[in-house]
């Protein structure tokens, strides 16, 4: 369509590079995600925050 020029893929898995037939030219930076969670809220909302942390470790 040329739209652009480039494009900036945030995502890890490189499926948009691939689907389009792009490259990578360049790494910008390592991005990571952290989930917090303080000890009182991990006790009162175990039921709620349990249930994602399985889903998060499932995927990794």
């Amino acid at each position: 369509m040329g739209l652009s020029d480039v494009i900036l893929d945030i995502v890890e898995s490189g499926s948009t590079l691939r689907e389009n037939g792009l490259s990578v030219l360049e790494e910008i930076c390592s991005v990571s995600a952290r989930l917090v969670a303080n000890k009182v809220s991990l006790k009162t909302k175990s039921a709620e925050i349990k249930p994602l942390v399985d889903k998060i470790k499932g995927v990794l």
